[in-house]
């Protein structure tokens, strides 16, 4: 087997990495290259990672000193250019335990234009879903039941050998990855950083492949959801964790036109990208100002003060320039292909249901030269020109 580079952040979960690390070289012998990241711990994590490296010359490391955090998005990328120095990348969480033969059923399936997914073994603290196996062996390193774990292993029989999907530990060659610019940094410190690389592969056309013979024991959201040093705790969400999430879904919105997208086993689905643009014939005030701006490209409405105010506020949680977008005047129709005209006051619940499915419903039913009203909207179709595939290959900052 050619070896694989795991690629591995971590903040303050110190038994978290000792459980993974431990499970790696039980599981996986000692021909895989595991390549850590301490971002600006303070439990421990830099120390041990010394130690560790002293007695292992495939484990690398790196070290972020703080004291803010850098994130997965950035960490997972500074990992793979920096220390990594294998072709096979396989972007594991410290929170995972490696199943037996987990690793050689990566190798089977990896090559460039795939990429392998292990099925993940959760307690249950998240819904239940057809990608994954819930079964409680313990949700913290001290309390695995690691016997019971490895003893069910040994009377697993999987129903299905593939199926076509992908999430977390996921394995890629680096020519694939480097084909698509890694990570995009828009997405950090993290969340949703997943689901944009994951759409950009699939419209590279990638494939992904689930092995449900490769397993891991994942005890979930420890780095940021449930991580107490966060102010998360077992099913608990931190507030860091919650103003990640909400901030990097808008920009998730922002950059694809629509919410994270999959079936139900975790293949993307991504919506065609249109230029929309809102045109408010009525003031509205910030918090609808705030529900609408991320659904299009640009937007005006008559009153400054609102537009003033909110870009101000918002600017701080974005990368997209909002002055940009956001305006008085009407944008000369090379800035926009979809018009969307509409009065604020009249926008209601079934408005948003619309708004958050225009791409699929102009793709479905619009033709160019087509105007049309729909619920509240009037809608003008400039150009039908999408822009999805430009989205491909994130900037490199």
């Amino acid at each position: 087997m050619e070896p694989i580079s795991f690629i591995i952040p971590s903040r303050n979960k110190l038994s978290y990495l000792k459980m993974c690390y431990d499970s790696i070289r039980k599981n996986a012998g000692y021909r895989h290259e595991i390549c850590f990241a301490d971002d600006a711990s303070s439990d421990g994590t830099w120390e041990w990672l010394q130690e560790i490296g002293e007695k292992d010359n495939l484990v690398k490391y790196y070290r972020n000193p703080g004291p803010d955090r850098e994130g997965l998005t950035i960490l997972y990328d500074s990992l793979v250019e920096n220390v990594a120095t294998t072709d096979r990348l396989f972007f594991f969480h410290s929170d995972m335990y490696l199943m037996p033969d987990a690793a050689e059923e990566i190798d089977k399936y990896l090559e460039d234009g795939v990429v392998v997914s292990l099925t993940r073994v959760e307690p249950p603290l998240h819904p239940e879903g057809p990608e994954k196996i819930i079964k409680d062996f313990g949700v913290e390193p001290e309390g695995l039941k690691e016997n019971d774990l490895i003893d069910w292993y040994n009377r697993y029989t999987p129903n299905q050998e593939i199926t076509e999907g992908v999430f977390a530990p996921w394995a890629i060659t680096r020519k694939d990855f480097e084909s698509v610019n890694g990570h995009d940094i828009m997405f950090r410190p993290q969340s949703k950083e997943d689901s944009d690389i994951f759409n950009r592969l699939h419209l590279q056309g990638i494939k992904f492949k689930q092995t449900w013979k490769g397993l891991v024991y994942h005890m979930t959201s420890r780095g940021s959801r449930f991580n107490p040093m966060a102010g998360g705790d077992i099913g608990k969400d931190s507030p860091e964790w919650l103003y990640t999430t909400n901030k990097n879904m808008r920009e998730f919105i922002r950059k694809w036109g629509t919410m994270v997208q999959h079936d139900k086993y975790m293949k993307p689905i991504v919506s065609p990208k249109y230029k929309i643009y809102f045109e408010l014939t009525e003031d509205c005030d910030i918090n609808l100002l705030r529900e609408l701006e991320p659904w299009c490209s640009y937007l005006t409405m008559p009153g400054r003060d609102t537009l003033s105010q909110y870009i101000e506020e918002e600017q701080q949680h974005t990368d997209i320039n909002l002055k940009d977008k956001l305006h008085q005047d009407c944008p000369n129709k090379d800035e926009w292909d979809i018009l969307v005209q509409f009065n604020p006051f009249r926008f209601n619940n079934r408005s948003f249901q619309i708004i958050s499915q225009l791409s699929d419903i102009i793709q479905d039913s619009g033709e160019v030269g087509e105007e049309f009203e729909l619920d509240i909207f009037y809608i003008l179709i400039n150009r039908m020109t999408t822009y999805e595939k430009e989205l491909v290959k994130c900037n490199i900052s």
